[in-house]
């Protein structure tokens, strides 16, 4: 119950990690704002959650576009009368395109999604918290694309390493006033957003599996869950701009 009487807002909340993290949080008594654009699976979401120690409140929209991010903010501080923790967990991926095939579309796609979602809503979460008692708390979910320079294509490594980026800066510019701001950097997770890449660079695919150990195992929602709920927490009180890591060793290599 680390989590009790808490508000959240958890992006990409309809499936994969971000399913995983919402519920983990409403397991542990946080008022879960739950924004993804599927509201079908927002609501299925809502009823799972039903019987748990906190409850799950679905906001659909697509997180790229401001209006959403304010919006779901604002909602959280209308229902809970604060927020307390935000979490920045959408993502898209980029068919590992590489420089040389990346058209305009799948940049502005991408970096809409990754990066331009993710500092809209930071940004609105640090003007409440910065009013409000107890501060907060911000956890980016972003990839060893954020850390490794060839584990997906370039328009997702290049969002990933600004989200990296971003966060440290953050951290920094907001200690004095206690908002805390961590970054998860998941390696390879069995999730629906992994499994829907269709239109696969060959290129880009065959240089990146070049570069990887095979007989590492692709981790689980739990997993990266695991990771956020505890940088989230009252345990990680002292980290603030750390890059956390979990990928199963992918990224020694």
């Amino acid at each position: 119950m680390r989590f009790e009487g808490k508000s959240v807002v958890v992006t990409g909340a309809s499936s994969g990690m971000g399913r995983k993290i919402a519920l983990d949080f409403a397991k542990e008594g946080a008022t879960v704002i739950a924004v993804a654009r599927r509201k079908e699976r927002l609501e299925e979401l809502r009823k799972e959650a039903e019987g748990l120690a906190g409850k799950i409140l679905p906001y659909p929209g697509d997180v790229s576009l401001e209006e959403v991010n304010n919006g779901m903010i604002d909602y959280a501080v209308k229902e809970c009368g604060k927020l307390d923790i935000l979490v920045n967990n959408a993502g898209v991926m980029d068919e590992f395109t590489p420089i040389g095939e990346l058209s305009n579309e799948l940049w502005d796609k991408v970096m809409k999604i990754n990066l331009e979602g993710p500092v809209f809503a930071m940004r609105k979460a640090v003007q409440v918290m910065s009013g409000q008692e107890g501060a907060g708390n911000i956890v980016n979910v972003a990839s060893i694309g954020g850390v490794c320079g060839c584990r997906a294509g370039a328009a997702y490594t290049a969002s990933k390493h600004a989200l990296v980026g971003v966060t440290k800066n953050t951290a920094y510019m907001y200690a004095a006033q206690k908002i805390r701001c961590n970054v998860v950097c998941p390696g390879g997770v069995e999730t629906e957003v992994m499994n829907s890449q269709t239109n696969i660079s060959q290129m880009g695919m065959g240089r990146i599996m070049a570069g990887l150990d095979s007989s590492i195992a692709q981790g689980q929602p739990e997993d990266i869950s695991a990771a956020v709920l505890f940088a989230a927490s009252d345990e990680a009180k002292f980290m603030t701009g750390a890059v956390m890591v979990v990928d199963g060793g992918v990224s020694c290599n």
